[in-house]
């Protein structure tokens, strides 16, 4: 950077005082300065010239690299309407650990009509703050020579997971593309997304990829590279979930040549203004807990809803609960642990929590807002992974020493807008109900109740963070981890230390809430197999993608007036700045009127997103479009069908009436008369289900009765639109009960229910 003069200004509205580049706080008021570092993505080689400082506030440091020298202030806003291929990132944004999000758009005056420069937040890089340089974070092709067997192969692993939601918004080419394919340490990020042409590229392209990589792969894993990425290219390997189980069994092998030391501290406190702590963790407050000797770690966070009528209450039932549940999946040796069943189990005990809290409710006949309830985040370690599943707005960061990252998507208005390509993030969480949540243990039967779980591979030393928005609000993570989670991983700081340091930032900084914070010091130690791990491909496998995923929940059922989560009516509230208590009956009258029509015309729509969205067919909940059936002649990915007849598929292989399946692809088919080819997933038979999980009643005895769990095998089929049309099948619509429904498939939005509290 060759601008000397630039100043970065302190974003606390009361002070603005200008400050050097170098510092960390404001010189004026200590206000934590934030370094937003931006990336410009613009056609030709860069933006601007280094120090060159553009619409009075983005600096130039280099090519196109930006640092917003006014953080406090909300870039422009893009128009989403015209432009459309931005919807692709904000629909990613259960993907922002990988997928870079919106921060604005910079207008430029230079000549050129209406140039636009969309910007993003957050680029891999690596920066110097001491002499303010920086530079792009590694190209993946490039770092991968230097990387251990278990980063190359979390590597792959990571690609793995993103093709398909990738593929559905159309920029699958991004995981092609080397120069946007970058890491961080052990991430791979996107420096920003790559269009697909007309055609989207298939896993045969992606093998074709992976396979450059075979000659700088590491001895341990040269031959497992070299397999997978042919068995992509000849079709052995034909979906992504089976491309997942492979590298899983890889991942497996080389775990067993990584120690993990494990140590949990939690901390809760009740804060400066509150009478009563809602909060609950485990472990019990100023405990420690060491894996070894401890056989589990598992660490968990709840933030109870209902003031007196019970947060307490609720948040310390699901803690009891779960813990029982937990204690009976990790008696099982690592060995025999299936990763998907795993996350099944545990959605199964947060089910089995929501609904001893809900029958509670009912039992008291609570109703509105006298239901307790409460938000939940968990962290278990297992061997060489980390689990982690999620409901309401208590979140999970991930701290290495290259970055912090928050893992969770908050269940509140905000998150949800972004997902369905309404508004970017820093502007949805500047409207009045943008905390306001959408789901919270508790509030009704689990069948209604989606709960987002995904696992990490962990290759080097982290800190996980599970904390209560007593700490996160107003982003006091992202402001102190660097001075105070950081110093855990080189060895400057004791975890409880550390725990009691952010309570009391919480409780100065913030001050409006409970605090409940459990950090969780993963460190390991590796050493290269001198075996060589072998490729097993399964002929069956789980269908069930692990990763972190969008769920669009039901209509806001929560609202955090004053920052303090309670429960309101089931109704959307109105986007104000009044506080929600205030407002006068007639208006939840009205939004009640507007939000019915608004779910309603959600309902009409082909609900796919994100992970089978079409990007030119998202709903626009301001303009009322006509419904259009499903039919076979326009199937779309993530679609489901009925069989009603008995289809043969060849080789003395058939398929009975009654099963379901799931539309994973369409294209078009050699033969002109044979119509469309349709590769479908074999996903549900009534007659021939089998729980999970059969090893632990507690949990198959849970799953509701009209719900039908994905069997413990599934395969992927290859059918022609005229045998679909002969054979005759049942397409089901949006709002039907989706067998198929998986941890990438969210359902379809469910009508809100009647309005019953008090007004």
């Amino acid at each position: 950077m060759e601008n000397d003069a630039a100043t970065l200004y302190c974003p606390n509205e009361n002070c603005q005082a200008a400050n050097p580049l170098t510092h960390k706080f404001c010189q004026r008021c200590s206000t934590p300065l934030p370094k937003n570092y931006l990336w410009a993505v613009v056609d030709g080689p860069s933006v601007g010239s280094p120090g060159e400082i553009l619409a009075d506030r983005y600096l130039v440091l280099e090519k196109s690299v930006l640092l917003d020298t006014k953080p406090g202030l909300l870039a422009l806003r893009p128009e989403l309407d015209n432009l459309q291929p931005l919807k692709a990132y904000l629909r990613l944004i259960p993907y922002r650990l990988h997928v870079p999000q919106v921060y604005g758009v910079l207008f430029l005056a230079d000549g050129l009509p209406n140039r636009e420069i969309l910007l993003l937040e957050k680029p891999p890089l690596l920066v110097d703050d001491t002499i303010q340089q920086v530079q792009l974070g590694s190209e993946l092709t490039t770092a991968w020579r230097d990387a251990t067997s278990m980063r190359q192969l979390n590597w792959l692993w990571q690609i793995a997971h993103l093709w398909q939601p990738l593929v559905s918004e159309g920029v699958a080419s991004s995981l092609l593309d080397s120069y946007v394919l970058r890491v961080e340490g052990s991430l791979v990020r996107l420096l920003e997304l790559r269009f697909d042409a007309a055609t989207s590229p298939e896993l045969p392209q992606l093998g074709g990829f992976w396979q450059q990589l075979v000659s700088d792969a590491k001895p341990a894993i040269a031959e497992f590279v070299d397999h997978i990425s042919l068995s992509l290219i000849q079709g052995e390997i034909t979906s992504t979930d089976q491309l997942i189980t492979v590298l899983d069994g890889g991942l497996a092998g080389l775990g067993r040549s990584q120690t993990p030391t494990i140590k949990i501290i939690t901390k809760t406190d009740t804060g400066p203004s509150r009478q009563r702590n809602e909060d609950a963790c485990s472990p019990p407050s100023g405990t420690l807990v060491s894996k070894p000797p401890q056989p589990t770690a598992l660490a968990i966070v709840c933030d109870g809803i209902g003031g007196h009528e019970g947060g307490n209450v609720a948040s310390n039932l699901a803690i009891e609960t779960i813990q029982q549940q937990v204690q009976q999946l990790t008696k099982v040796p690592y060995d025999h642990i299936d990763p998907s069943l795993l996350l099944n189990d545990l959605e199964k005990a947060v089910a089995i929590a929501n609904d001893k809290i809900s029958q509670r409710n009912d039992g008291e006949n609570r109703q509105g807002r006298q239901r307790m309830g409460t938000t939940l985040v968990m962290a278990l370690p297992v061997a060489h992974e980390m689990y982690i599943t999620h409901v309401g707005d208590s979140r999970a960061y991930w701290i290495t020493r290259h970055g912090c990252y928050q893992v969770t998507l908050d269940d509140d208005v905000a998150s949800r807008e972004v997902r369905l390509g309404y508004a970017i993030y820093r502007e949805a969480v500047q409207q009045s109900a943008a905390g306001s949540l959408v789901q919270a243990l508790g509030m009704g039967p689990s069948t209604s109740l989606h709960p987002t779980s995904g696992r990490f591979m962990l290759d080097e030393d982290a800190v996980f963070l599970l904390t209560s928005d007593g700490l996160s609000d107003f982003d006091r993570v992202e402001e102190y981890w660097e001075t105070e989670i950081l110093p855990i991983l080189v060895g400057e700081a004791n975890i409880a230390n550390v725990a009691d340091r952010l309570v009391e930032i919480a409780n100065v900084k913030n001050g409006h809430d409970n605090v409940t914070v459990a950090l969780v010091h993963y460190q390991v130690q590796y050493w290269e197999p001198e075996i060589t791990i072998k490729v097993v491909i399964p002929e069956s496998f789980s269908a069930k993608t692990v990763d972190f995923t969008s769920r669009v929940a039901d209509p806001t059922l929560l609202d955090r007036p004053n920052q303090k989560t309670q429960v309101i009516p089931d109704t959307e509230p109105a986007k104000t700045r009044i506080p929600l208590q205030w407002i006068v009956p007639l208006v939840f009258v009205v939004a009640a009127g507007f939000l019915g029509l608004f779910v309603k015309q959600l309902r009409s729509q082909s609900w796919q997103f994100p992970f089978f969205s079409n990007p030119t067919t998202t709903p626009n909940p301001t303009i009322k479009a006509t419904p259009v059936p499903r039919s076979l002649a326009n199937l779309s990915p993530g679609w489901v069908i009925k069989t009603n007849n008995q289809i043969s598929l060849g080789n003395n292989q058939s398929l009975p009436p009654g099963v379901f399946l799931e539309v994973i692809n369409t294209k078009p088919n050699p033969k002109p008369t044979s119509g469309n080819s349709v590769s479908m997933r074999v996903c549900g038979n009534k007659s021939t289900q089998t729980p999970a999980n059969t090893s632990n009643p507690a949990l198959t005895s849970s799953i509701p009765p009209n719900s039908i769990p994905l069997p413990s095998t599934e395969k992927t089929v290859l059918l022609d639109l005229s045998q679909l049309k002969r054979f005759g099948v049942l397409v089901l619509q949006s709002d039907t009960p989706n067998p198929c429904r998986t941890v990438t498939q969210p359902p379809a939005i469910p009508s809100p229910a009647p309005d019953t509290s008090p007004t």
